[in-house]
């Protein structure tokens, strides 16, 4: 399975937490895990809108030979992060999310990537594997 999702306004958003939802669901991960996956999906697509300018999520079923999961990368063409160490930091946040920030949506998945470039943008993968 793999869903590409345009995020162009809040809606898109709303659409981005049901499909993650819907992924999480019939990739068997646990109630808490569903959970977790979302609230983590929604503050990242969140920012893909707010601060990126939109983008893109992608949903992708994977499976690592031991167990299966859920990767989800969130793009955009944005201004990108020009402090991470300071954007990563627990309590940080410019307003508006849902006051997780990128550390408490790391916090809530298995694997958290970000690669980003001042003036090219952000990409953010993050993977939950069922236990």
């Amino acid at each position: 399975m793999s869903d590409r999702i345009t995020v162009a306004s809040d809606q898109d958003v709303v659409r981005v937490r049901q499909l993650v939802r819907t992924a999480a669901v019939a990739a068997k991960l646990s109630l808490v895990d569903q959970t977790k996956l979302v609230t983590a999906a929604s503050e990242l697509a969140r920012n893909t809108l707010v601060y990126g300018g939109g983008g893109t999520v992608e949903l992708i079923s994977v499976d690592n030979g031991r167990r299966k999961g859920i990767r989800i990368v969130f793009a955009d063409e944005g201004p990108g992060i020009a402090d991470l160490d300071l954007a990563l930091t627990d309590g940080y946040t410019t307003g508006g999310g849902l006051g997780l920030g990128l550390s408490g949506a790391r916090r809530l998945v298995d694997e958290f990537d970000i690669d980003t470039k001042v003036g090219e943008g952000t990409s953010i993968t993050v993977t939950k594997w069922c236990r």
